[in-house]
């Protein structure tokens, strides 16, 4: 059995939360229950320590948000094409963030070649980033400062992952939406831009580029 006083504490905090929202603004849950608008899709590392709406100061209903380790945009993640469908085709939204963090375990890993058993899949992907940009990466001497760098430039990677996107690519020709790439800091709790912002099929090299079909839906 495990500790149910730590199970519990969960579901009391709930009630707390709950209790504390209420008298701050009676209507918060009637509110909620009339849908949500986000201009914003989160796309971020699973880690603990980096919760959207908090290191945003927004609230409730204003981030649509999908959260996996080290913040990757696979193209054969249906997950993550599912909720980009969903927060391009059916929120609308005009913002998509993706956001690293430094310190990321899953970068971290990926940097060694220890065996991790099925992560190994997983982590490939950051590899193959490393692979990429080998030589500016093995110049910084310092392992910290070179795991940092590699966070960004992963998060870069994503950004580009993400227009490759026949999603993407058609929200594009009806509209305006921006991909945008982001680290957080734990030292100072600050986001940093990347400027790495691709809002248009321009910004992509050409052979990524689709003659998109109307019934395009991947």
């Amino acid at each position: 059995m495990g500790n149910n006083t730590s199970y519990q504490r969960l579901l009391d905090g709930n009630k707390e939360w709950s209790k504390a929202k209420l008298k701050a603004d009676p209507e918060f849950f009637n509110n909620l229950t009339k849908g949500q608008t986000p201009q914003y899709l989160w796309i971020g590392c699973s880690d603990s320590r980096v919760p959207a709406n908090e290191i945003t100061n927004t609230k409730s209903g204003e981030i649509f948000v999908h959260r996996n380790v080290a913040n990757l945009v696979l193209h054969t993640d249906v997950n993550l094409l599912s909720v980009l469908h969903y927060a391009v085709e059916v929120l609308h939204v005009e913002h998509i963030i993706v956001c690293g963090h430094y310190g990321c375990g899953g970068v971290i890993a990926a940097m060694e070649n220890h065996d991790f058993g099925i992560v190994n899949k997983w982590l490939r992907n950051i590899k193959e980033v490393y692979a990429k940009y080998v030589d500016e990466l093995e110049a910084i001497e310092d392992i910290t400062e070179r795991s940092n760098r590699l966070v960004e430039l992963n998060v870069m990677e994503q950004v580009k992952n993400l227009a490759k996107t026949t999603v993407v690519q058609k929200a594009w020709e009806k509209r305006a939406l921006a991909i945008h790439g982001w680290v957080y800091g734990f030292n100072n709790g600050i986001i940093t831009d990347l400027n790495c912002m691709i809002n248009e099929l321009n910004d992509l090299e050409p052979i990524f580029r689709y003659r998109l079909s109307s019934d395009t839906s991947e």
